[in-house]
């Protein structure tokens, strides 16, 4: 009866005939929830990077840009939208790709030497180096209300002290509130 009841309501019954296989399915479930809930964010989850362009390392200026950075704070991820500040927050594209030493890689910290594939979503011209911004100008991830809070809420494990200065920082440049 309360087993078909906790059904109709979509509730979770552990049983267990020992207290602490009780307490081990438990936390196998909240571990598996935690799971779930980072993978429906992972995309919406933007982490904060600032990158410093090198200016003996452009490969191509367009569609894909492919240059060499320098993080000089914050997390570069695949799939992290890029902007310059400089340049009224022009937005030239999505990092889909991360090199370190010739190898691919999802994630580049600060202090690494990567090469970086920015690629244009579509929708606008896809911007060039060179013409819409130069290796003077800063590159950072390009945040939002909705992507700070699901770092918060999932992801905040996987930022240092650094990182949520740099996020703060940034919320400040977009004037997010």
């Amino acid at each position: 009866d309360a087993q078909e009841m906790a059904d109709r309501e979509n509730v979770k019954i552990f049983q267990a005939d020992i207290i602490y296989h009780l307490f081990d399915r438990f936390t196998e479930y909240q571990e598996d929830l935690i799971k779930q809930k980072k993978e429906q964010f992972r995309s919406v989850a933007v982490f904060p990077c600032k990158l410093k362009i090198m200016p003996e390392h452009i490969y191509m200026s367009r569609d894909p840009i492919v240059v060499g950075v320098q993080v000089t704070g914050g997390v570069l991820r695949t799939g992290t939208p890029i902007c310059v500040p400089s340049k009224e927050f022009i937005y030239i594209g999505v990092c889909t790709g991360i090199q370190h030493n010739s190898k691919d890689v999802d994630v580049a910290k600060k202090g690494d030497e990567v090469c970086v594939k920015i690629e244009n979503p579509g929708g606008d011209a896809p911007k060039m180096f060179g013409r819409h911004f130069d290796e003077t100008d800063l590159l950072i991830s390009r945040i939002s209300r909705e992507s700070i809070d699901a770092c918060k809420d999932y992801f905040r494990d996987e930022l240092a002290k650094s990182d949520w200065a740099l996020m703060v920082e940034l919320k400040k440049l977009f004037e997010i509130l």
